[in-house]
């Protein structure tokens, strides 16, 4: 049974699962949602991104937590909290993110879960402050960050570092929250 870091109405954020990586290779092979990303991801790929979230929350007791949605128990994709990469202009910061298979999206799951973390940020971590990302066209990611009160921040745009400079995904907008 895997550890839940954090539950809400419909979505359970816990551990990762070995039977969570096909899924979650599956969606990372997927054009649709990876189009804001600088490609799709190999399996091998796929895996080593569930290693590093592995790692992650056993070094900080947070991270990109899987999520299952509680109604029938299936990995969706993830949702969480984790430190934001040194190389970041930003950083260091607290960067909370997502991304769900794109057969749940539209059902409000993305801001729930968000909602259910910034509330573990800011209550059981005591973090100040916490920051998202995203390229300057994901409108969806946007609109969640607009749902869970985040503001954008303007003078935080920045190019993405690890995105080929010739890319139209590496204007970045940086939004952010503190505790009400």
């Amino acid at each position: 049974m895997a550890h839940v870091f954090v539950e809400t109405e419909r979505l359970k954020l816990r551990e990762w699962c070995h039977e969570d990586r096909a899924a979650f290779a599956a969606m990372n092979a997927d054009a649709d949602v990876m189009r804001y990303f600088p490609h799709v991801q190999s399996r091998e790929e796929s895996d080593a991104s569930v290693d590093r979230c592995i790692w992650r929350i056993q070094q900080d007791g947070f991270g990109f937590w899987a999520t299952e949605f509680k109604k029938n128990s299936q990995f969706i994709g993830f949702i969480g909290i984790q430190r934001a990469a040194e190389y970041l202009p930003f950083a260091p910061a607290i960067e909370i993110g997502w991304r769900l298979d794109k057969s749940f999206w539209g059902e409000g799951l993305a801001p729930e879960g968000a909602k259910a973390c910034l509330a573990f940020a800011f209550d059981d971590l005591d973090v100040k402050e916490v920051i998202a990302m995203t390229t300057k066209h994901n409108a969806p990611s946007r609109r969640v960050m607009d749902k869970i009160a985040m503001t954008y921040d303007p003078h935080g745009d920045f190019d993405h570092p690890m995105v080929p400079e010739a890319s139209p995904i590496r204007p970045h907008v940086l939004y952010r929250v503190r505790p009400s």
